[in-house]
């Protein structure tokens, strides 16, 4: 069994913090085995009926579990999951409970309770660099095109049905058993539209009519894909400046193996990987910061920036995103800096190594790898200032 460092030291972090941790993350993406890769664990499997009896009864299930490290897997199956949880943290508190499950622990009617306070939360990414070496492959390329799914990551061959089977399973696993929406043609013609276009600006609008929905059903099925971590939602950065986008969001897939799929890639071509190596970076940035403060920047005149990163009381982080330095066009960064002369102004790129720094009409622009933009981003937020 793979050892995926970088998250079991999350989850004992977490676990320093709170006893009850929810992990979060799309199907398939590792959280059963990544679970019981943990040492001295007890594992519970909420999908049988046996398991499900053992724990109707909440406080016997748990006094035998005194002080031990517990995991139980698709915890929303029971039929009142935050009340066993909520036991656990309050009467239990040495007990180590990690919770799995596929959406945000509040998205779903099951949870009565999202216990505020009482647990913290991690977001099983995509595969991340991290994994790539625990996996032993760290072919970008192959990354890019399979996705960031491990048994799809793994599969020597393209796993174009896998793809298909897995948005099925989505569909009837996780859409129906939490959230139960109708016309299952109508939601998955909008996935397949939304990962075909991913990384674009988000109207309702333009999705109702080819999914034969209204425009109100289109926002709900987004707020639905973001829940269940299948849409990454970008807002806008935005001072409030007249000449700011301040509304529209960017929607991204959530692995450019779907994006693939979708866009109907069997291999790429040069042209191709500028557009995966920003959602990757987007991965990577979503798996050390687990998305807070993350945004995008675009005026009305067309320039505009990936990703801002924006914490509360620091000045903003613009983020591009090339997969070459060669012939990078800095316009729209510049723009930026001159409305933010505060900001740090940097661009990940595969071939800065070693990083170096870029004087464009004054302005200095900073080119780094992106092991590198994720080791001074996540010590950032660690600290109270950007240095």
């Amino acid at each position: 069994m793979v050892k995926r460092r970088h998250w079991l030291e999350q989850i004992d972090r977490h676990w320093s913090r709170r006893s009850i941790l929810w992990l979060r993350g799309v199907r398939r993406t590792g959280k059963t085995s990544l679970a019981r890769s943990l040492p001295g664990i007890e594992y519970f499997d909420c999908e049988l009926p046996r398991v499900r009896g053992a724990m109707e009864d909440p406080e016997a299930f748990l006094h035998g579990l005194r002080g031990k490290r517990v995991v139980l897997d698709e915890v929303h199956r029971l039929s009142n999951p935050s009340k066993l949880l909520e036991i656990a943290a309050d009467h239990f508190p040495t007990t180590r409970v990690l919770a799995t499950g596929s959406s945000t622990l509040g998205a779903s009617g099951r949870f009565r309770d999202t216990l505020a306070g009482r647990k913290t939360e991690l977001w099983l990414t995509p595969m991340i660099e991290a994994d790539l070496a625990d996996f032993g492959d760290t072919d970008l390329g192959h990354r890019l095109l399979h996705g960031g799914l491990p048994p799809f990551f793994l599969s020597p061959e393209l796993p174009e049905r896998d793809f298909q089977e897995w948005m099925d399973a989505y569909w009837a696993r996780d859409i129906q058993e939490l959230f139960r929406l109708e016309r299952r043609a109508s939601f998955q013609r909008f996935v397949e539209l939304l990962m075909a276009q991913s990384g674009g600006m988000f109207e309702a609008t333009r999705f109702a009519a080819p999914c034969e929905v209204s425009r109100t059903t289109i926002t709900n099925y987004l707020a639905v894909l973001e829940a269940t971590s299948v849409a990454l939602v970008l807002r806008p950065f935005s001072s409030r400046r007249s000449n700011e986008i301040i509304a529209a969001p960017k929607v991204y897939g959530f692995d450019t193996g779907l994006v693939c799929a979708h866009r109907g890639w069997t291999s790429l071509r040069r042209d191709d990987l500028g557009h995966l190596w920003e959602h990757y970076v987007l991965n990577e940035l979503t798996a050390h910061l687990q998305n807070a403060g993350l945004r995008y920047w675009r005026d009305k005149q067309g320039h505009e920036v990936d990703f801002i990163w924006a914490p509360r009381g620091r000045p903003p982080v613009a983020i591009e995103c090339k997969w070459s330095a060669r012939n990078f066009n800095p316009a729209s960064l510049l723009v930026f800096g001159r409305a933010y002369p505060r900001a740090t102004l940097l661009v990940t790129t595969p071939d800065a190594r070693p990083p170096f720094t870029r004087n464009y009409d004054g302005i200095d622009v900073q080119f780094l790898t992106l092991n590198r933009l994720v080791a001074r981003i996540a010590g950032a937020d660690r600290r109270s200032t950007f240095s």
